[in-house]
């Protein structure tokens, strides 16, 4: 019997359209054999609508107004033990169960739905799901809180700072001063829970500096401020296991049109339908394209493999492996990485959690067709289901049995009153 897969896209994020194109390109990649996939698009608003017209591409190219019109919004509830589609509105003397779903494959990028947000409603549905459980997500999301983690397990990162709105609001003199003082020129500002290089800036002096962290503060409520690496060189690396095992992909090195690897470089330098062009077949520096898979994080230009010794491929694959484990990881995540290609020093740059479009180039390179990849990340999530429910979540007790709370007033102090 096959598989039930919902996968779930969009939502209230900058990264939305994003999510959209990787997850579209993962739905054309599960076995058809194995899985019956329902497409789960979640607007801007967080609603969630299915139907035909949501796993195929050509409808978001236009009014997605019109979209929803041929879709049916649709509610996620548990019942009896089994998460269904119910249609909403509902229609009275109508069927409203509209289909239902074995596991749930959330591919969304960005704050209130990669951060632990999507995750949390879905354990609460006790439906498995595919990558990052609630807490793993969380930390990745916040780039202040994964560096403190990872700085303590011995896992290299750059030293920061980190400041909120309100503080900058207060007094953005001393914020800047600060800065000045603690870091110097030039350093990087970026949001603290974006991807996709949302926000991100470098300035070289006090005049941009102020500019980076009023940009920064457009997507987000805290920044982080680090310095910038000199002669840089960006690695990234995809892991893919959960706690207990992981594995490393092929590392690759992304060629930035700037110093800075922006949102543009990564999905509108080349994002043609097609994907990125392959460089001749076997050539050192030509990036592998993407065929029908689309565009998307494949589009971008690469090296793969990265333009780095051997011995410097074996410690980014090492740290990525225990980065992913020491955050408590599950799924695939892209591990992005800095080098400075004078004195080789290497320091973990961030985490995806929900990398765009999945990493699928990094694992193609060792062997692992996109398909066997997403078998193995829904094995995962099974797995950790499998685990979950050995788990004893109920504790026998009478403690409800002598709670009065002295009637319907409940005076404080009442005679016959239990404290809680």
């Amino acid at each position: 019997m096959k598989i039930k897969v919902g996968v779930l896209f969009g939502g209230k994020s900058v990264e939305h359209e994003i999510s959209i194109i990787s997850a579209l390109q993962a739905i054309q990649s599960l076995n058809p054999e194995k899985y019956d996939v329902i497409p789960i698009y979640v607007t801007k608003n967080n609603e969630f609508y299915t139907g035909y017209a949501v796993g195929d591409i050509a409808y978001y190219r236009g009014d997605i107004k019109e979209l929803l019109k041929i879709s049916q919004r649709v509610l996620l509830v548990n019942d009896e033990n089994r998460v269904k589609l119910i249609a909403y509105p509902g229609k009275r003397f109508s069927r409203n169960y509209v289909d239902y779903i074995d596991v749930a494959f959330p591919i969304v990028h960005g704050t209130n739905v990669e951060d632990g947000t999507l995750q949390g409603f879905l354990k609460m549905l006790n439906i498995p799901y595919v990558g990052c459980d609630v807490l793993s997500s969380a930390v990745g999301m916040d780039k202040y809180v994964m560096k403190t983690v990872l700085k303590d397990n011995d896992v290299p990162v750059l030293d920061c700072k980190c400041y909120t709105g309100s503080q900058y609001d207060f007094d953005n003199e001393a914020v800047v001063s600060e800065i000045e003082t603690a870091i110097g020129y030039p350093v990087i500002v970026k949001p603290v829970n974006l991807g996709s290089s949302i926000g991100i800036s470098k300035a070289s002096d006090r005049a941009k500096l102020y500019e980076a962290l009023d940009t920064a503060f457009c997507y987000a409520g805290k920044v982080l401020v680090e310095r910038a690496v000199q002669n840089l060189k960006e690695i990234n690396c995809s892991v893919l296991g959960d706690y207990e095992a992981a594995e490393a992909s092929e590392c690759e090195e992304p060629i930035n049109a700037d110093e800075i690897l922006s949102f543009k470089d990564k999905y509108l330098g080349q994002s043609g339908s097609g994907g990125a062009k392959a460089g001749a077949k076997g050539s050192k520096g030509g990036a592998k394209g993407t065929g029908s898979k689309g565009s998307g994080m494949a589009s971008l230009s690469r090296k793969i493999p990265a333009d780095i010794t051997p011995e410097q491929r074996d410690t980014i694959r090492t740290l990525a492996v225990k980065a992913f484990r020491v955050l408590g990881c599950s799924g695939v995540s892209r591990i992005d990485f800095m080098m400075d290609s004078k004195t080789g020093e290497i320091w973990l740059n961030e985490i995806n959690t929900i990398p765009g479009s999945l990493s699928f180039y990094l694992w193609e390179p060792v062997g692992v067709p996109y398909g066997e990849l997403l078998d193995k990340m829904i094995a995962l999530a099974l797995k950790r289901e499998r685990e979950e429910e050995s788990i004893t979540y109920a504790f026998d007790s009478n403690v409800l049995q002598g709670v009065s709370f002295g009637g319907s007033k409940g005076a404080k102090g009442s005679k016959g009153g239990s404290k809680v």
